[in-house]
């Protein structure tokens, strides 16, 4: 379903001015229902100003009449013959200006610790092309030496869901193609919340494995042998007494 311009603004005008449930407006607006929820509480979308759907021809009046009469409908919104065939932009990632100075450092971070994220994949992650990309991951970018790796993430310039899962599909392509992956690159290849309940120390191969088991295990039910440190240390006692005797 597609969501109504600006989807936001919308639902505020909607909580301000209808009746309708939460559940109503975060299905129309393509929001959750506890966004909507803070929305009425005055934690989210503070200053925001309302947007009427209706005065702007994105939904019929009536909708909102039949929705406030019946908690289960569910808006429908305006049919809009000048966006049929309207398709979605392909291309890069759009970035703002204030953050396209970082854009450098991000690529960087992803070429680093990240090598198996193609191309394609680091572009649209932070909205760059493919020959800046190139030139950074061959280190002749014209400004390498001023660029210091930083987390996409923590720029700004994309999600920890959307870096998950361009990691993911790249550990997909790989197993897909049958390459042995040590176990630093499985780490890298893993979801952030995986790779951090992962154990540091290598895995042992499992015949290895169930071999040391095995040893453990004989040598758990082998009892062990102290006779020799029993002999040298309990010494006989008649000798002592002899040499006393002698002494006297």
């Amino acid at each position: 379903m597609s969501k109504p311009l600006m989807s936001k603004a919308t639902a505020v005008w909607l909580v301000d001015n209808t009746t309708l449930s939460f559940i109503q407006i975060a299905d129309f607006c393509g929001m959750h229902e506890l966004e909507v929820q803070g929305i009425a509480d005055g934690d989210v979308a503070i200053g925001v100003k309302g947007f009427d759907p209706v005065s702007n021809n994105q939904l019929d009046g009536i909708e909102i009449d039949r929705a406030q009469a019946d908690p289960s409908y569910r808006l429908k919104l305006k049919f809009n013959l000048s966006a049929v065939g309207e398709e979605k932009r392909r291309g890069p990632r759009y970035t703002p200006l204030s953050k396209r100075q970082d854009r450098p450092a991000a690529i960087l971070w992803l070429v680093k610790f990240h090598p198996e994220l193609s191309d394609g994949a680091v572009g649209k992650l932070v909205g760059t092309t493919k020959p800046t990309i190139q030139a950074i991951r061959e280190r002749t970018h014209w400004n390498i030496g001023q660029i210091t790796p930083i987390d996409p993430v923590a720029l700004g310039l994309c999600k920890q869901t959307e870096l998950d899962t361009a990691v993911q599909a790249a550990a997909r392509k790989k197993a897909s193609e049958g390459v042995v992956m040590s176990d630093d690159e499985r780490r890298k290849l893993v979801s952030t919340s995986q790779s951090l309940g992962m154990s540091d120390a290598p895995k042992m191969p499992s015949g290895l494995e169930g071999f040391t088991r095995a040893e453990d295990r004989a040598r758990a039910e082998k009892p062990a042998d102290f006779s020799d440190a029993e002999s040298f240390f309990n010494l006989p006692q008649g000798d002592d007494d002899e040499d006393d005797d002698d002494v006297l």
